[in-house]
């Protein structure tokens, strides 16, 4: 497991998988989840979430749920951050810049709120392998104001 595109402090329970991508004469291939896979638990389903570009998406967290992000089209910003009071990582926020020039699968375990921000000029397109089932009678799927003081992130791409 590669964490070349990863924050140097990783929250508590966040694992980065740098992907291979195999391109031939036909197209590409890219695993993306494994069974096998050292940081794999269970598998719940796997949907498609999109962000245009500009736009902010979050910030979310599960109660119980594991995610799995892989960005397939476009480049997106996930951000987390981690307000767990008894992580040792309590407080911490990591940025990662994920999709067709920086393909990885991004774990992110629970209680840790994320985000993400279209980047670039074109809809980011992610895939989830959720380690649960989404209940639509109850979601394990709690929302915070995307632009809340409790957290300590400004979204918006920086300029360099």
């Amino acid at each position: 497991m590669s964490v070349s595109a990863a924050p140097k402090n990783l929250i508590d329970g966040v694992e980065v998988k740098k992907l291979k991508v195999l391109p031939d004469g036909r197209g590409r291939l890219m695993e993306m989840v494994r069974s096998d896979d050292p940081f794999f638990t269970s598998f719940g389903q796997v949907y498609m979430t999109s962000v245009y570009p500009g736009v902010v998406k979050g910030w979310h967290y599960h109660k119980k749920q594991v995610d799995h992000f892989v960005c397939v089209q476009g480049m997106v910003k996930v951000v987390l951050y981690d307000g767990r009071k008894d992580s040792p990582t309590s407080g911490a926020v990591n940025e990662f810049f994920m999709g067709v020039h920086q393909p990885i699968l991004l774990r992110i375990p629970p209680f840790v709120l994320h985000g993400m921000e279209g980047i670039g000029d074109e809809e980011a397109l992610i895939i989830n392998v959720s380690s649960e089932l989404y209940h639509y009678d109850s979601p394990d799927e709690f929302r915070v104001d995307p632009h809340s003081s409790e957290i300590p992130y400004v979204w918006g791409t920086q300029d360099g």
